[in-house]
């Protein structure tokens, strides 16, 4: 029997996608990441899911976006971590950075299956802030929130740091508001949370691909995109074969060190909070820097259950683990770069490269930087 007829025989992965007007890097990178996987697996890539071509055969799905509701994930499916990369959530904005802080007190609207014991559990472990999902508790959150300095305000919906706007008085924060979707506001909800400056942005995260288990931490690092302004760019990891517990307890740096614990606090009491939820992609924004009275924070900006930036590099250490049973810790990273120029150094694995009708020109890769669990 050939590779392929082995690869067929034991399944299909497929991309899935509820998003029909999804960019050429969004469509190319999805690809790129399944047919990875799709090797990683022993497994045939079969490109975008089609139920009529199942035929009995496992189904492994690799979605652009967290999967809204348990029973359309059954009907596809996915009955645990094994089927997909990403994650399963009971209602949209689960998927987001709204449950990442409590509503205001007597909020106007409160969302179905709204936890507030979530809130409570992780709020050492994130920064000060509050979710609406009406305007009018948006506006109360932001008043009460510019007491202790100037806000940030984040759309649910909005990734890469993009729709993001600060606001350092009660006029900043009503234009602000102005400009917010009611729609999406109602659907999604929007995050009002403490200004830092000075910040770092760290990645810590979880990785399930059939036998193979990898947890790391990491550093992101900002990039100008083509109109300027400054967005994800990219992440370099330290990745160690095994659960959260294979995360080295020593010789890390004290603010390394706290948002491991951090992330583990959030992850923990999501698992507890959100029954149903399936994740075997789990990654947490962890930021740390300076509030307006110029004190140290650290804390988790937001959740990711879905193929995220720094997902290639997570497949690559899956792939160096999978290649050498005995290796306990690679070093992988994730690049993006906007405009002309971006050629991937010798090494590197193409993800996209290309000029994206939104982005511009526009390249991602991954690379391998070292193999070994040195700090």
């Amino acid at each position: 029997m050939t590779a392929a007829s082995k690869a067929r025989d034991k399944g299909m992965v497929v991309t899935y996608s509820e998003r029909p007007d999804r960019s050429e890097h969004e469509h190319g990178t999805h690809v790129a990441l399944a047919s990875r996987l799709a090797d990683l697996l022993g497994m045939e890539f079969a490109g975008p899911h089609d139920p009529g071509r199942a035929c009995g055969r496992r189904i492994y799905f690799v979605p652009a976006d967290t999967i809204v509701g348990r029973d359309k994930a059954a009907r596809l499916g996915i009955r645990g971590e094994s089927d997909l990369f990403g994650g399963v959530v009971g209602q949209a904005y689960m998927a987001t950075k709204s449950i990442t802080h409590p509503l205001p007190e007597r909020a106007a609207r409160m969302p179905r299956g709204w936890s507030a014991a979530f809130a409570r559990q992780v709020r050492d472990a994130v920064l000060a802030g509050l979710s609406a999902f009406s305007p009018e508790d948006a506006r109360a959150a932001g008043r009460r929130l510019l007491r202790r300095g100037a806000v940030r305000i984040k759309p649910a919906g909005a990734c890469a740091g993009r729709g993001q706007s600060v606001a350092r008085d009660e006029a900043e924060l009503d234009r602000a508001l102005a400009g917010i979707d009611a729609a999406e506001l109602a659907r999604l909800g929007l995050v009002l949370e403490e200004h830092l400056e000075d910040v770092e942005t760290y990645s810590v995260g979880q990785v399930r691909v059939g036998d193979l288990v990898a947890s790391y931490f990491g550093t992101q690092r900002l990039t100008a995109d083509a109109q300027g302004a400054m967005v994800y760019g990219g992440s370099r990891l330290a990745v160690f074969r095994g659960g959260f517990d294979a995360l080295p307890a020593r010789g890390l740096d004290e603010p390394v060190r706290r948002a491991i614990a951090c992330a583990r606090a959030y992850d923990a009491a999501a698992m507890r909070c959100f029954p149903g939820l399936l994740a075997s992609r789990r990654n947490y924004d962890v930021a740390r820097g300076r509030d307006a009275q110029g004190r140290l924070r650290v804390g988790v900006l937001e959740q990711s259950w879905r193929p995220g930036g720094a997902s290639s590099a997570e497949i690559l250490a899956l792939e160096a683990f999978q290649a050498d049973p005995a290796l306990p810790a690679v070093r992988t990273a994730s690049v993006e770069v906007y405009g002309e120029g971006g050629t991937p150094p010798p090494g590197a694995v193409p993800i996209f490269r290309g000029t994206d009708r939104k982005a511009g020109p526009m390249t991602k890769y991954a690379m391998v930087e070292s193999d070994g669990n040195e700090q």
